[in-house]
């Protein structure tokens, strides 16, 4: 430690906070190893964050608003039927958690309530993919269609980055024809 540690910020805080996240997995982090990587003491923290609870709860919020902006961005760039901007959206979750495993499963794989993303990421999050689902099967059955899309999504998603698909096989392939049969039975 030097003499006159270094400015923090509640932002770098959390910034370093996911580069650690992403390398070594949230279980590993504490706050005084976050400090010690921001070269200051750990009760520097403090003027900053209350815990590291606060720490994971913006390191979530980030995740949430990032996961959002790549599929705001895939329903931008996609023109053609709901059944095919749902597929590209669909690709962009799953191309999304691929890229960010460490911070999907603590922002979204967590049954800890103080951790999940409020109400209103949710909604910002879900909202744009019911709007889609309305326009495929009707607004009465978005809700539940979309219910189901989620859990094929995530399911899928979640069981790739822990390596529980096993068998082989080609996983593109497989994610399309779940998703696109997923959406055409719907869509009858």
């Amino acid at each position: 430690m030097s003499p006159y540690p270094s400015q923090i910020t509640r932002e770098s805080i959390v910034a370093q906070a996911r580069a650690m996240i992403e390398a070594e997995g949230a279980d590993s982090l504490s706050l005084h190893k976050l400090a010690a990587a921001l070269g200051v003491k750990t009760p520097s923290l403090y003027n900053h964050v209350r815990s590291k609870a606060e720490v994971l709860q913006a390191v979530n919020a980030i995740t949430a608003a990032d996961l959002t902006a790549a599929l705001e961005a895939s329903a931008r760039s996609t023109a053609g039927s709901p059944r095919d901007q749902l597929l590209a959206l669909m690709r962009a979750y799953r191309a999304f958690v691929r890229e960010n495993p460490a911070m999907y499963l603590l922002a979204f794989a967590t049954s800890d309530p103080d951790l999940m993303p409020d109400e209103a990421t949710a909604q910002a999050l879900a909202l744009p993919l019911q709007a889609l689902m309305a326009e495929l099967v009707g607004g009465e059955r978005s809700l539940e269609a979309l219910r189901g899309g989620w859990a094929l999504m995530h399911g899928f998603a979640l069981l790739e980055i822990s390596g529980q698909f096993r068998r082989g096989g080609d996983l593109d392939l497989a994610f399309e024809r779940a998703c696109a049969a997923y959406l055409d039975g719907w869509a009858r």
